[in-house]
């Protein structure tokens, strides 16, 4: 081991040293106190920045936060991130419940979205099971069938001309269930909701 890989090698094992007596509310020295926050530093502004951009999730800022590089260039230690962490989440920074209820709101209002999307989407952000379903409980049913409904009335108005034959129908119908089956909506609700549209189209046309 080098000079330089011996000096990191220390410099770390102070670092959580100090981290483990931060942990245990025990004091650590003004010399280690002064180390660990100038390692901490760039992840405490990173993690401002980026929830200051939008709420974020605990494991969404984590895994961010790991491709932070520390002050001398190297891979930031991972006890470093978990402080940062745990501390964004007691002065409320951080908060997954409050985070999956508003991801909830927000995108099934504004984005459309069904409700297997958005838990979909929470799993991704690394929400817990439980926390997600608390989440999904504010999602009413009226308003995702009127979402269905407001999808599958706008995919079936781009209908230009009733259908030649049956082919021509179902190709029809096929394109009218697509755009509710890429936002996540049951497919057999669905195709019941496009054929009543497209029917409804195919009568406007004069069919």
């Amino acid at each position: 081991m080098s000079r330089s890989d011996g000096d990191t090698a220390s410099t770390i094992e102070q670092l959580q040293a100090a981290i483990a007596a931060v942990q245990r509310g025990e004091g650590t020295g003004d010399i280690i106190d002064e180390r660990l926050e100038e390692h901490l530093a760039p992840l405490k502004n990173k993690a401002t920045r980026l929830i200051s951009h939008r709420d974020r999730s605990v494991e969404e800022l984590r895994r961010r936060l790991s491709d932070t590089v520390g002050p001398d260039g190297e891979t930031v230690d991972p006890d470093l991130i978990e402080l940062v962490i745990e501390r964004c989440i007691a002065n409320g920074m951080l908060d997954d419940v409050r985070f999956a209820r508003e991801w909830v709101r927000q995108r099934q209002q504004n984005r459309r979205k069904s409700v297997s999307v958005l838990r979909r989407e929470l799993v991704d952000k690394g929400v817990s099971a439980h926390v997600i379903e608390g989440a999904l409980e504010q999602v009413d049913e009226d308003d995702q069938d009127a979402i269905l409904h407001g999808l599958i009335t706008k995919k079936a108005g781009t209908v230009s001309e009733v259908p030649a034959d049956r082919r021509e129908y179902d190709k029809a119908l096929r394109r009218i269930v697509g755009v509710a089956a890429r936002r996540g909506f049951p497919e057999g609700r669905s195709l019941a909701v496009a054929r009543e549209a497209l029917e409804l189209r195919i009568e406007e046309l004069g069919g």
